[in-house]
């Protein structure tokens, strides 16, 4: 079984800990606070590192409508332990035109996302024990309502100079309402296995491409998540991120698809 956590996470639903390693030519960052590469900087200990995106599509004229899609992920790290937090959001409303040819706004898409992590430092680089909590509110999704704790093992597989790769798997469980199209709602809980990996590749000093998959496996459903994002550097804090995200659940009502994709391109300010 692989755990069913929360899709968000996606975005995200799935984590990455600690700082990859830069190429040799690249300056280092040794102070959260200083000039940024487009890799995560090393954070010192007690500091914390914060970054923020927001991106927004309007369109006009025969196709009208408006989204929206943000996120804030905050990372602390001390000399034990590394805690994340990550809270998401995307919505999109589409303008249409009434028989009476009245202009009308419906909302196609909503979804709120939040988790947090808090990983121990084990004996060897990459080596951590976590605890992952996760919810999601998804009013046009699979589920409606997502929510997850598991436990786990991650370690660093693969380190090079410009590319680094973690795995993870643990157990968990969670519990989740589907909502169908007759107006009635089921709620599953159970256990569930999670395994997720994410691979890092300093592609150039001012571009870094990022890949994470993340599969949870319950009794009932079996969810995925991939995300892939290439951000290139703008200046010593903002970034601009083109992103591509494939949410996928094995189990889902008649009125429903089963693979969910959204495209995204965002301005990031890390701080």
């Amino acid at each position: 079984m692989l755990m069913k956590l929360s899709p968000i996470l996606a975005l995200l639903i799935v984590s990455v800990h600690g700082a990859a390693n830069a190429a040799p030519d690249l300056p280092q960052v040794g102070d959260v606070h200083a000039p940024l590469t487009v890799m995560m900087p090393k954070i010192p200990d007690g500091g914390w590192f914060t970054s923020a995106e927001l991106g927004a599509i309007n369109t006009s004229g025969n196709t009208s409508g408006t989204s929206v899609t943000g996120k804030i992920d905050a990372r602390h790290e001390t000399s034990q332990w590394s805690h994340e937090f990550i809270a998401s959001g995307y919505f999109k409303e589409d303008e249409y035109e009434n028989e009476e040819g009245e202009l009308q706004r419906t909302r196609s898409a909503e979804r709120w996302a939040t988790s947090a992590k808090a990983s121990f430092k084990l004996l060897g680089d990459g080596r951590r024990a976590f605890v992952l909590g996760s919810h999601v509110n998804d009013k046009f999704g699979a589920y409606v309502r997502y929510s997850s704790l598991s436990v786990g093992y991650g370690s660093r597989w693969y380190t090079a100079p410009d590319k680094t790769l973690d795995v993870e798997i643990g157990p968990g469980y969670f519990n989740g309402k589907r909502e169908y199209e007759d107006g009635t709602e089921e709620e599953e809980d159970g256990l569930t296995i999670r395994g997720a990996a994410q691979f890092r590749w300093q592609v150039s000093p001012s571009a870094f491409f990022a890949q994470t998959i993340s599969v949870e496996k319950g009794t009932s459903n079996t969810h995925s998540v991939a995300e892939t994002s290439l951000s290139t550097k703008i200046n010593g804090s903002m970034q601009m991120k083109a992103g591509f995200s494939v949410r996928n659940d094995s189990s889902v009502p008649d009125d429903k698809k089963n693979t969910d994709t959204q495209t995204s391109l965002t301005m990031v300010y890390s701080f």
